[in-house]
Parts: structure tokens; sequence; C-alpha cells
């Protein structure tokens, strides 16, 4: 007993149903790349920050060595010995300190880019597994109409 109609709704509910899920697992993937690209432009903005901090405490350190210097002229001391000592500490300081910035910065800058990766690579399997639905049900709705076809 054949049934044309009902096949023919079944064909076209399935085909309607392909393509939901083609439409879907298209958007799952452009909003990975979407998310990814946030990634990547919050590592270029992390980056930025990082920079500034390590100008900034650059800065303040060579404002804190020629307080040092005005300090130590003042007192009629040289600039030798102890007053040289606490200068150069204090550069030391300046340099471990920015070279800590930096390897933040490094960390999280590697941290955005593997967040990036791992959204896209998300999005492709979500979308993949979409598409295997929607050729599951387009050959599930074919085989549904063509047993009622008879």
């Amino acid at each position: 007993m054949s049934n044309p109609i009902a096949a023919g709704a079944t064909a076209l509910g399935g085909v309607m149903s392909f393509k939901g899920k083609q439409a879907e697992a298209k958007q799952v993937q452009q909003i990975a790349e979407y998310n990814a690209k946030v990634a990547e432009n919050e590592k270029i903005a992390l980056a930025e920050v990082k920079a500034d901090e390590e100008v900034s405490l650059r800065k303040q350190s060579e404002r804190l060595v020629g307080t040092q210097r005005v300090m130590t002229a003042a007192s009629g001391v040289q600039m030798t010995g102890s007053p040289m000592t606490i200068a150069a500490d204090t550069f030391f300081a300046t340099q471990i300190d920015a070279l800590n910035i930096q390897q933040a910065s490094s960390r999280e800058q590697a941290m955005k880019t593997q967040e990036a990766a791992m959204t896209r690579l998300e999005g492709r399997a979500k979308a993949s597994g979409l598409k295997y639905q929607s050729y599951a049900s387009l050959i599930n709705s074919g085989s549904k109409a063509a047993t009622l076809m008879g």
C-alpha cells in the first residue's frame, strides 16, 4: 500500500531537517571563529597592557635612581661604594622585574593563542557532528519515504 503524500511529506521533512542542520553547522563554525578572533584580540590587548606596565616600571625606577642620586649628592657623598651599590641594586631589580613582566606577557599570549586554536577546533568538531546528523536525517527520511511508497 503506497502513500505518495506521506512519502512526499517525509522526504520534504528530511530535506528541511538536512538544510537546518547544515545551517546550524555553518553557524557553529562562524561563532567559533568569532570567539577565536576575540581571544586573539585579547592577546594583543594583554601584550599592550604588559608593555605599558614595563614602561611604567622603568620610569618609576629611573625616578627612584634619580632621587637616590640627588639625596646622595645633597649629603655630600660621592656615588661610590654603598651608594653606588644601592643604585646598581635598584637597576638590577628593575631588570628582573621587567623580565618577569615580559615572561608573564608571553605566558598570557600563549594561553590566548591556545584558547583561539581550541575554540576553532571545537567549532569544527561540533560542525562536523551536525553535518553528520544532517546526512543521517536525510538518509533516514529517504528510507521512510521509500517504505511508505511501498
